[in-house]
């Protein structure tokens, strides 16, 4: 069972380029995040009505989120990812590592 989740909100650059940024999205960023020392899976939410940013939910399993996250930030630092000017930078995606709470 995943230790955490990052959870990221992103959107395209502009309406007209959805296509290209999910295609993107799920043919090349996923997979390199995957690739990634802790992360075990992704899945993808959009908004009901097509309002406000698609959320991408990685499930991390590991004993220290905090190497994992600091894996992913050296990751994006050192080049290993293919970016596309197909998501929206201004602003930047929203990112957030969230832990499980203990079980009741």
């Amino acid at each position: 069972m995943p230790k955490g989740v990052l959870l990221v909100e992103s959107r395209p650059s502009s309406p007209d380029r959805l296509d290209e940024f999910n295609k993107w999205y799920e043919e090349v960023h996923i997979p390199e995040v995957l690739a990634l020392e802790g992360f075990v899976s992704a899945r993808r939410l959009r908004p009901l009505d097509g309002d406000g940013p698609i959320v991408t939910i990685y499930d991390v399993d590991g004993e220290d989120l905090g190497a994992v996250a600091s894996g992913l930030s050296s990751a994006a630092r050192n080049g290993a990812f293919t970016w596309s000017d197909s998501m929206q930078m201004d602003p930047p995606p929203a990112m957030r590592f969230l832990e499980e709470t203990p079980e009741r």
